[in-house]
C-alpha cells in the first residue's frame, strides 16, 4: 500500500520530470524543481509548475518552502510564506493535484528559473486537530480551493 510520495501529473507525463529526492540521510525536505522555464518578474508573484502531485495519508500534510539558496542568491520568497498541500489535494477534479510554487521575486531584475532547477522543498508532516473538530467536507477544486463549496 502506498503511504506517501510523489507522482508526475498527466499533463507533464513523458516530459522528463524527476521525482523529488532528499539529498542526505538527515535532510527533511524533498527538493522540488521547476517543470518548465519560468520568468519571475521583479516585484510580482509567479506560479512555477513542478509537474508533480503528492499523495499521503489522512492526518498528513506536505509543507512547501523556498530553498534557502534561492532566497539568498536570488532574493526569492514564497509568496504565502509556506505552502500547504493537503492530503485531499491529490487527484482533485480541477487540476489532478498539480503542485505549483507561488514565488515572489524581490530582486530588481527578471530571473528565469529553468526546467529542472531546484526551487523549493517539501516536507511531509503529521498534524493535529482540536477536540471539537467537525471538518467533513470534500474538496471540489484545485489550487486555493479549501473551504469553497
Amino acid at each position: 500500500m502506498k503511504q506517501r510520495g510523489f507522482e508526475v501529473v498527466t499533463a507533464y507525463a513523458g516530459q522528463g520530470i524527476a521525482l523529488p529526492q532528499r539529498k542526505t540521510a538527515a535532510s527533511a525536505g524533498y527538493d522540488l524543481a521547476a517543470a518548465a522555464d519560468t520568468v519571475l518578474s521583479p516585484g510580482r508573484v509567479t506560479l512555477v509548475p513542478t509537474g508533480l502531485k503528492a499523495y499521503m495519508q489522512p492526518g498528513e500534510v506536505l509543507c512547501i518552502s523556498i530553498r534557502s539558496s534561492m532566497a539568498l542568491r536570488h532574493s526569492l520568497l514564497l509568496a504565502n510564506g509556506i505552502g500547504v498541500i493537503d492530503a485531499d489535494y491529490y487527484g482533485n477534479e480541477q487540476n489532478e493535484g498539480h503542485i505549483q510554487v507561488a514565488v515572489l521575486n524581490l530582486g530588481t531584475s527578471p530571473l528565469t528559473v529553468h526546467k529542472g532547477e531546484r526551487l523549493a522543498q517539501g516536507i511531509f508532516s503529521h498534524y493535529l486537530v482540536t477536540d471539537d473538530d467537525a471538518a467533513g467536507g470534500i474538496r471540489k477544486g484545485g489550487f486555493g480551493s479549501t473551504g469553497r463549496s
